[in-house]
């Protein structure tokens, strides 16, 4: 899967995109990526919204093998 994370997320990960293999259920795919990004990502992903090919997900949420996963931190606007 193709993992994509934005503003702070992209921040927080050091990155703006990963790739993963298999599937995982979205609270699994979660825990890994803190385990493996540290703590302040773990704090920024606590606040995003997880898209699984454009969907919204929850942690129960199954991203396949070739899904994209978007990472996305809440937006300011005005």
């Amino acid at each position: 899967m193709i993992i994509r994370y934005f503003a702070g997320a992209a921040e927080a990960a050091g990155r703006s995109e990963q790739t993963a293999d298999g599937s995982a259920a979205v609270g699994d795919l979660k825990a890994r990526l803190s385990g493996e990004l540290g703590p302040e990502f773990e704090r920024v992903l606590s606040c995003c919204s997880i898209l699984v090919d454009g969907v919204r997900a929850t942690d129960e949420t199954v991203a396949a093998a070739d899904a994209t996963v978007d990472i996305l931190p809440p937006f300011a606007g005005g």
